[in-house]
């Protein structure tokens, strides 16, 4: 086992922690919630963190930015999963931009890997929000094709994800040793 390196997380519907057990399988470390995350973080070289995206904002950021830095992380990796396809490369440019700040966004690697929706796997909160975007979206006149394809995107649950879409961060982690 890898003992240099950790994955932590924030899953809750099973995406990020699905990529997550991947990134520690393929880079033979282990793997945590943030919540269970170790009490000092110094001994290790790499600590790798991952959560989803929820109405643009990298859910949980802020809290564990605050932790890792308490609990000694050194060199971090970001990762970030959510609904829209790897082709929407501009939302998640201005998605990250958003989320980390501009020192962050030059000294931090940050990965984001297209997931999907699971609705069956959502808190009510959020279903009752996704339910009003499609009817929001559905309502609007003149819609663009991009429009077209977020409403039929979340009409229904659906999975995107692939395990080759950790290869990239797994490389940087491997390079930066």
């Amino acid at each position: 086992m890898n003992n240099h390196i950790i994955v932590l997380y924030n899953s809750w519907t099973g995406f990020t922690q699905r990529y997550a057990q991947l990134m520690g399988t393929e880079l033979d470390c282990p793997v945590h919630p943030l919540k269970d995350a170790p009490a000092d973080l110094s001994g290790y070289d790499t600590v790798i963190f991952g959560s989803r995206l929820h109405a643009g904002s990298l859910d949980g950021w802020k809290k564990a930015r605050k932790l890792l830095a308490q609990r000694g992380a050194k060199k971090l990796v970001v990762f970030a999963t959510g609904a829209m396809p790897n082709e929407a490369e501009e939302a998640i440019r201005k998605m990250w931009t958003q989320n980390l700040t501009p020192e962050e966004l030059s000294q931090v690697p940050h990965f984001y890997l297209q997931a999907g929706l699971c609705y069956e796997n959502m808190g009510g909160a959020d279903r009752a929000m996704m339910k009003f975007a499609a009817w929001a979206m559905s309502r609007k006149k003149a819609k663009t094709a991009e429009d077209q394809a977020f409403q039929d995107a979340i009409r229904q649950s659906y999975d995107i994800s692939d395990p080759k879409y950790i290869r990239p961060l797994v490389q940087c982690v491997q390079a930066r040793g």
